[in-house]
């Protein structure tokens, strides 16, 4: 009966994969390109390397336990979990188990370093105020050995060099410090200097040696994020830099900050703190831009660069972009466009096929007898109190004055850019004092749930950031429970409902804002605690599900239909003109409800596109290079009229031009022709560059006329 029961549950899990990988965003679109971010959820302080065919990549996880996940990809687009470095920080530290009124938000293990040296796989990471820790493994699967070595040692890069070790490592000051081969501490007097201030360095490096030559790509964040690259002929210098990526936001603008929430500040409490917020001007890129990356090569010798980038309220995420060499530097981005990456683009060039795949099953009905990957405990949990019982997650409650301070909250990160998280709750075996739910955690948080107060259970909602507390009275103790978050928009809405079919509103929309005292994005909890400072009863949570109505975008490339494209900066559509060149018409223009603005998006392969104007006129074409590269109409399809469409959600897109690397656009408020010169969009998306695509009406989809060169 056990086996027969155990094969169930393993075609239940494959089966469960397959769905949840459908339906979960991924980076890869199918067609051999990919669209950023890898992970549309929290992934920061990315570090990555490549073992023969195999490529591994590790990233923060704060107080998060387990934690420092490391994941495995064949082709850099599609990731899978490989493993924790470890499932519960081996740290005797108070703040770890929020214990005498200390926390770790913010804090913990962050910005990792992953390297392989003979046969070995290493993990480097720093908790602050204890220092450097070490995980050591001959397998990416674990287990990993845990060294701790102390030291004030952050946002580091390892080097395997000359038979040594060495950590590169600093702000501004770049040092370099000798690891004892045991990792026992430091060689005593190694620590020196290795770039001085003044040479527009940062932190968060990734050390390299490459062709004999050092090099050092660290974050640059005053005043505006770029990713800087050092280089030498030995590791001791002197150094040289140069800015490789700089302004490159993929049209996103810079988050909701939390203007009274300092990153060194207590956590806030209800009745004593109300949320501050502002929202910086549209195009203000402050630190939002790609940053704190690194670069890997392919078999092929290829390189890829990889970033992360603040993706609003789920966190800053990892992006991934081409790299071009010029005269020793490694610029993220195309030829003729360096230090700009494309939101979409081509797969890097691997032998390996992969099917399109998202990294976690984030649904989980808790039939598995474990939990799944995807979640992570809100700093150390203690395991005595919580259980996987009959296909349910029970959690016993205990004290807690709030959210922030209940143990045993279980956390997966939100992900973008919408998503909603429903689950059922039995509160039957409540006590008095007892509040359990599913909240929004986060600076501020949110919670909806059941509360027992004198004998009584109630439908209860808290919102941390206005002090804000609806309650209604409990007929049933079974409850479904819901979070839609539109992290995109930055904002969230409170559902409940008591058949699991009829959702109802509770609360008010709400702002989520990024904030940096957990350094983290908004995530969604499930919690029990326990007011009144004593043990209570205990909640079982059942079918917690995800789901993503944005994750398919296999339609979201308008292939071999006729629409318009209305640019968002000055509200024009692009006109295919008689004199055979692009211009703009506004709205109330003759020409702006007829075929003079009417386009064929024509499939040329590979996520490549050709316009065909409605009009009679030809085929968009680029002519020329630089500030001559505009636009016109030509009556043959040839590869100058080849572009990269780029997938920025909703009907919006820009047109990355294969013969320049750069983008069509207009200075909005010019008159000017269309020309394919620009560097990117703006954070605002409103510097002339990202277009509403405009679906003409009873119009329908169409064969593809042959194209006249072999698709590449």
């Amino acid at each position: 009966m056990k086996r027969i029961l155990s094969i169930f549950v393993t075609i239940y899990l494959v089966i469960l994969t397959a769905l949840g990988q459908q339906k979960s965003w991924t980076a890869d679109n199918g067609n051999g390109t990919y669209t950023n971010p890898l992970f549309y959820d929290e992934f920061s302080d990315p570090d990555l390397i490549r073992v023969k065919d195999t490529f591994y990549l590790v990233g923060t996880t704060m107080h998060c336990n387990p934690g420092l996940v490391v994941l495995e990809s064949k082709d850099l687009v599609n990731w899978d979990f490989c493993s924790y470095a470890f499932d519960r920080i081996d740290i005797d530290d108070p703040r770890f188990r929020l214990e005498n009124g200390e926390e770790a938000y913010g804090q913990g293990i962050w910005a990792p370093c992953i390297r392989y040296h003979d046969g070995k796989f290493y993990i480097f990471s720093n908790i602050n105020g204890i220092g450097m820790q070490v995980y050591v493994s001959s397998n990416p699967k674990g287990p990993w050995k845990h060294y701790d070595m102390g030291g004030a040692i952050h946002d580091l890069s390892v080097l395997f060099d000359q038979g040594k070790i060495f950590a590169v490592y600093g702000y501004d000051e770049v040092h370099c410090i000798e690891i004892k081969p045991d990792f026992s501490g430091y060689v005593e007097g190694s620590d020196r200097c290795l770039i001085p201030r003044g040479s527009a360095m940062g932190e968060g490096h990734h050390a390299y040696k490459i062709n004999g030559k050092y090099y050092i790509i660290s974050a640059d964040y005053a005043p505006m994020g770029r990713m800087m690259c050092a280089r030498a002929d030995k590791l001791e210098g002197p150094y040289e830099t140069r800015v490789i990526s700089c302004r490159e936001t993929m049209g996103t603008e810079h988050s909701t900050w939390v203007m009274n929430m300092p990153m060194d500040g207590s956590m806030p409490e209800a009745d004593k703190w109300k949320m501050e917020i502002r929202k910086p001007n549209a195009d203000n890129m402050g630190c939002a831009t790609l940053h704190q990356g690194g670069i890997v090569q392919l078999e092929n010798g290829d390189w890829w660069g990889f970033s992360m980038l603040d993706f609003l309220a789920v966190g800053r995420t990892t992006c991934l972009s081409p790299v071009t060499w010029v005269d020793g530097w490694p610029y993220f981005g195309l030829i003729n466009n360096l230090g700009r990456s494309p939101r979409t683009w081509i797969k890097p060039d691997i032998s390996a096929k992969v099917t399109p795949h998202a990294p976690y099953i984030r649904s989980d009905n808790f039939d598995a007898g474990k939990l799944l990957p995807i979640w992570q405990w809100n700093h150390l949990p203690d395991d005595k109190q919580w259980s996987l019982k009959r296909g349910k997650l029970r959690l016993n409650t205990m004290p807690a004055k709030d959210l922030y301070w209940a143990k045993n909250t279980l956390t997966q990160r939100g992900i973008g850019p919408v998503s909603i998280a429903t689950v059922t709750l039995d509160a039957s075996h409540l006590k008095e004092g007892d509040i359990a739910g599913l909240g929004l955690l986060n600076i501020p948080y949110e919670w909806v749930g059941v509360t027992v107060r004198n004998g009584k259970s109630i439908l209860s909602y808290y919102d941390l950031g206005k002090d804000k507390t609806i309650e209604s009275p409990l007929m049933k103790s079974e409850i479904y429970l819901r979070i839609t978050g539109d992290f995109e928009h930055e904002w969230a809405q409170f559902s409940f409902s008591m058949d699991g079919v009829n959702f109802q509103n509770i609360g008010n929309k709400l702002v989520v804002p990024y904030q940096t005292k957990t350094f983290q994005g908004a995530r969604y909890a499930l919690f029990a605690f326990n007011q009144k400072e004593r043990m209570g009863g205990y909640a079982e949570f059942d079918d917690f599900r995800v789901e993503e109505p944005l994750a398919d975008r296999s339609r979201n490339i308008p292939l071999g239909k006729v629409g318009s494209f209305l640019n968002l900066s000055n509200h024009q559509r692009m006109q295919a003109h008689p004199r055979k060149m692009v211009y703009s018409v506004w709205k109330g223009g003759k020409e702006y409800n007829t075929t003079d603005c009417q386009f064929r998006v024509l499939d040329r392969g590979n996520g490549k596109v050709v316009l065909e104007a409605m009009n009679g006129t030809g085929y968009v074409t680029v002519t020329g290079l630089g500030l001559s590269g505009d636009l016109r109409l030509s009556p043959k399809e040839t590869e100058d009229c080849l572009f990269m469409w780029q997938d920025m959600l909703h009907g919006q897109c820009m047109l990355m031009s294969l013969k320049t690397n750069r983008y069509v656009g207009l200075v909005p408020a010019s008159g000017e022709l269309y020309a394919a010169d620009w560097a990117g969009t703006s954070a605002s998306r409103l510097s002339g560059t990202v277009f509403q695509w405009e679906e003409a009406e009873n119009m329908q989809e169409t064969k593809n006329p042959k194209s006249i060169y072999p698709a590449s």
